[in-house]
C-alpha cells in the first residue's frame, strides 16, 4: 500500500488531506541572519491558522542541519491536527557553516539520509518522509552533484521521494538529467520546486513530460515579481495535458512571512491562491492538486 511517512507515523496516501506541499515551520541559515523560523509558539499558531483555513497537512522541506526541530514536530501535529512530513537531505553549501559541511563530508551522506528516513532523526524517533536537495542557478556545482547522488542512493534503498530546490526556478532539466538519467530515479519520485520563479513554458512542459512533479510555491516576498505568472503557468501545463503533475505550496522561509507575524503565510495558499487558480483551471483540478496529488507525490511503499 502506498503510504506517506508523517512525523506521527505512516498513513495511507489518500488520507493526507488538503496539503501545503512545500513549506517551512522551522528554518535557520547563515544567509538569513535575524530572520530565523525558530519560534515554537509561532509555528503552532501558524499551523492552527492553516487548519482553520481548511488545511490538513504540510510538507516541511527543511533538511538536515538547518534547524528543522524534528523533535518538536510530533507534538505540533498532535496539538493542531495538521499532519507533518519532515525532510532529510541537504540544501546548497551556502546555507551551512563550513564546520558543519566538513563534518558531513567526512561521512557517507546516503547512509545519513537512509538512517533519518528509516530509523529516525537523532534521538527524536521522528522519521523523515522525503529527501530535500538543491540545484544552483542554471547549473549544478560539485556540492549539488554529490548531494543528489546521495539522495538517489537513499531513494533506491527506501523508495523515498526527492524534493529539489531549483535556484530561482532554473536548472530543472539538468536536475532531471542527473537524478533520472544518470542515477536511475523514476521521474515520478522527483518533485521540482519553485517553478513559478522562472516561468518558462517550454522548460515546464519538457520537465512535466518526464513524469516528475512540478511544485508551484509562493507568494514569495523575495520573488514576488513572478508570483502573478503562476496561474498562467498552471493553466498552460493543464492545457498541455500535464494537470496531473502539479503541486502547490507556500514556502514560508522567514519569520516575517508567517501570517501570525503579518505576512501571507500558510493560510494564504487556501485563502487567496486557491481561489485565483480556480479561475484559471477550475475547482476540480485545484482540489485534486491540493489533496490527491500530494498523497501520490509523497507516498511510497517504503521498502
Amino acid at each position: 500500500m502506498t503510504r506517506v511517512r508523517t512525523v506521527l507515523g505512516d498513513i495511507p496516501a489518500e488520507e493526507l488531506g488538503v496539503c501545503d506541499a512545500h513549506d517551512h515551520l522551522f528554518l535557520r541559515s547563515p544567509r538569513l541572519p535575524g530572520q530565523e523560523l525558530d519560534d515554537l509558539a509561532a509555528a503552532r499558531s501558524e499551523l492552527a491558522a492553516f487548519r482553520a483555513a481548511g488545511g490538513a497537512a504540510v510538507a516541511q522541506w527543511t533538511p538536515h542541519g538547518m534547524g528543522r526541530r524534528a523533535g518538536d514536530l510530533p507534538e505540533l501535529s498532535r496539538a493542531t491536527g495538521v499532519r507533518i512530513v519532515c525532510a532529510t537531505g541537504l540544501h546548497q553549501a551556502a546555507h551551512y557553516d563550513p564546520g558543519v559541511l566538513d563534518r558531513l563530508r567526512g561521512g557517507r551522506l546516503a547512509e545519513l539520509f537512509v538512517s533519518e528516513l528509516t530509523e529516525g532523526i537523532g534521538t527524536t524517533g521522528v522519521r523523515a518522509g522525503l529527501i530535500k536537495v538543491a540545484g544552483g542557478f542554471h547549473g549544478l556545482d560539485a556540492h549539488a552533484r554529490r548531494t543528489m547522488a546521495a539522495a538517489a542512493e537513499a531513494h533506491h534503498a527506501t523508495g523515498a521521494p526527492i524534493a529539489v530546490h531549483l535556484e530561482l526556478g532554473t536548472g530543472a532539466l539538468d536536475v532531471l538529467d542527473l537524478l533520472c538519467g544518470e542515477s536511475g530515479v523514476p521521474a515520478e519520485r522527483v518533485i521540482l520546486g519553485h517553478l513559478n520563479r522562472s516561468p518558462d513554458p517550454v522548460t515546464h512542459r519538457e520537465a512535466a513530460a518526464s513524469g516528475c512533479w512540478l511544485a508551484f510555491d509562493g507568494p514569495s516576498r523575495a520573488h514576488h515579481a513572478t508570483d502573478w505568472r503562476m496561474p498562467e503557468a498552471v493553466r498552460a501545463l493543464a492545457e498541455a495535458g500535464f494537470g496531473d503533475r502539479l503541486l502547490l505550496g507556500g514556502d514560508t522561509v522567514t519569520a516575517g512571512a508567517r501570517s501570525v507575524d503579518g505576512g501571507p503565510g500558510m493560510p494564504y495558499l487556501l485563502r487567496r491562491v486557491r481561489q485565483r487558480l480556480v479561475q484559471a483551471v477550475g475547482a476540480d483540478l485545484v482540489d485534486r492538486v491540493l489533496t490527491e496529488h500530494p498523497g501520490r507525490a509523497f507516498g511510497t511503499d517504503w521498502s
